[in-house]
């Protein structure tokens, strides 16, 4: 009953967000969100520490911006391809970093990832270099009017949700399963049939698909896309997304993006401020709740209905004796 109360309260906060912030904003955190779920397949359920994730993001929404700019084609469209095109990109970076694990794997990312900013830097022609890409044409699309705040969040929302629906469906499946097992203990998880390699393949695949999804909305929402969308400090900011909320908790990444992007607009005045306000956030989150704050919560609520477990069971039933009584009796 109160799972469902919970998901009742999640759709309506959902709907009513445009009107109790910046709609513009409620985007960014929807995306925010998205990227630091589709992080956490890589990192939460598969334990590898993913330091090149901004490439997927950039690099969807370098592709989606052509196609509007060049082609004139629909916004879902654009939206899809550049998606598609992350998935592209991370097969053969995906296959070749796997073949490492802990710090070689990190960095082997972010290599990847320098080397596609590098890219971004000097095809000018495609990304406009330092200028980026300003201006990107966002045509109606069956009557949605895109520079209207309110109608562009709940166009958004709809395809969060479907990225939200294929993310947790991987999660609860036995391929997440797998993931699992192949996070705990890889070697006694191949002994059981499974394929270390190919699954981790799949996992990092997946979730470049779904960076590229919210990197993609994003550039449509802000209809502008620059080199900060390839640049490694976007790397580091989903990983704080994602252990701020709770790794492995698929609605604490959304709470973790929500953090970041709120300090980041209240703080928006001074940019010496979002790095010490934000970085102090962080620091207190690692030392104190290192489960995050909805892992933190999940783990006070199983607390107290542990309490409450034995305290029913400590209980004696209707009809039974009280242990007083029963030492009098005998």
């Amino acid at each position: 009953m109160t799972r469902w109360i919970v998901r009742a309260t999640i759709v309506v906060l959902a709907l009513l967000l445009p009107h109790l912030m910046y709609p513009t904003l409620a985007v960014e955190i929807l995306c925010g969100g998205l990227f630091a779920l589709a992080f956490d397949l890589v990192f939460g359920y598969v334990g590898l520490l993913s330091f090149g994730h901004a490439a997927f993001w950039g690099t969807a929404s370098y592709v989606a911006a052509n196609i509007l700019v060049r082609t004139g084609l629909p916004v879902p469209v654009a939206i899809v391809a550049g998606a598609l095109a992350a998935l592209v990109v991370s097969i053969p970076i995906g296959y070749l970093s796997i073949r490492s694990s802990g710090i070689y794997f990190s960095m082997i990312t972010l290599a990847f990832a320098e080397m596609i900013h590098f890219v971004a830097l000097q095809a000018d022609q495609w990304t406009g270099g330092d200028n980026g890409m300003p201006g990107i044409p966002r045509p109606r699309f069956l009557g949605i009017d895109f520079n209207d705040g309110v109608q562009l969040y709940y166009f958004a929302l709809v395809f969060i949700a479907i990225g939200y629906l294929i993310a947790t469906r991987a999660i609860t499946s036995p391929f997440g399963q797998a993931l699992r097992a192949i996070r705990d203990n890889r070697v006694r998880a191949q002994s059981v049939g499974y394929n270390p390699r190919k699954q981790m393949l799949l996992a990092f695949v997946l979730s470049a698909f779904l960076s590229g999804l919210a990197g993609a909305i994003n550039t449509v929402a802000h209809g502008v896309v620059s080199l900060d969308a390839v640049h490694w400090r976007l790397s580091g900011e989903v990983v704080m997304m994602t252990l701020l909320g709770g790794s492995t908790t698929v609605l604490g990444p959304f709470v973790g993006a929500a953090v970041v992007r709120a300090l980041e607009h209240f703080l928006a005045s001074s940019t010496a401020a979002v790095g010490i306000v934000t970085g102090a956030v962080f620091v207190v989150t690692v030392l104190f709740f290192r489960r995050g704050v909805v892992g933190s919560l999940l783990a006070l609520d199983h607390y107290f209905a542990a309490r409450h477990q034995v305290k029913a069971l400590a209980s004696p039933k209707p009809g039974e004796p009280q242990p007083g009584e029963a030492r009098a009796k005998s």
